[in-house]
C-alpha cells in the first residue's frame, strides 16, 4: 500500500476513512489505510468515535469490532453527510482516504486528504482463483445432482 503524500502523515494527527463494506460487512477491524497511517509515521490515529455524528455512531453500534477507523458509507445523500459532518469535526491535521473513489471530490472536508492505494497480489497457495474454481465446481456439481 502507498499513500498519495506520505510526508504530509508523517508525525501528524489523522483519522483514517477505509473502505465501508470491508470494514463493516468483511469483519475486519481496520484496513489498507490504517496500516499506510502506521507505516508513514503518523503521530497519532485519531478514533472518529468522539467526532461521530448520530449516523455514524450508529455503525459504530451496529459493528462493535470496527477499529479506530472511519467506514466510508455514503449510499444515500444523507449517509455522505454524516461522513463529511464527522471528518470535519474530527480533532486533526490531514485525512487518510482508503477508499476505492475518491473522498475529496464527493465532500468538502476542512482539512486536506491523503490517499492510500493498494492494490491484491497472491501470496501463496491456495490462491484467490483456485478458491473460487473450486467453489464454482461445487456449485454446479450440486446443481447437475439436483437436475438428476
Amino acid at each position: 500500500m502507498q499513500l498519495s503524500n506520505p510526508d504530509a502523515v508523517r508525525g501528524r494527527r489523522v483519522p483514517v476513512v477505509e473502505d465501508g463494506p470491508t470494514i463493516t460487512h468483511g469483519g475486519m477491524a481496520y484496513g489498507a489505510g490504517y496500516v499506510a497511517a502506521v507505516a508513514a509515521g503518523a503521530a497519532e490515529i485519531i478514533d472518529p468515535r468522539s467526532a461521530a455524528v448520530p449516523m455514524i455512531k450508529d455503525v459504530f453500534q451496529r459493528y462493535p469490532h470496527i477499529g479506530p477507523v472511519l467506514p466510508a458509507i455514503g449510499y444515500s445523500s444523507a449517509q455522505v453527510q454524516a461522513l463529511e459532518a464527522t471528518i470535519n469535526r474530527a480533532e486533526a491535521d490531514v485525512v487518510i482516504a482508503a477508499t476505492p473513489l475518491n473522498l475529496a471530490h464527493l465532500i468538502r472536508v476542512n482539512k486536506s486528504v491523503v490517499q492510500a492505494s493498494y492494490e491484491f497480489v497472491e501470496a501463496g497457495a491456495p490462491t484467490l482463483g483456485s478458491l473460487v474454481d473450486d467453489f464454482l465446481a461445487r456449485v454446479q456439481s450440486k446443481q447437475e445432482e439436483a437436475e438428476q
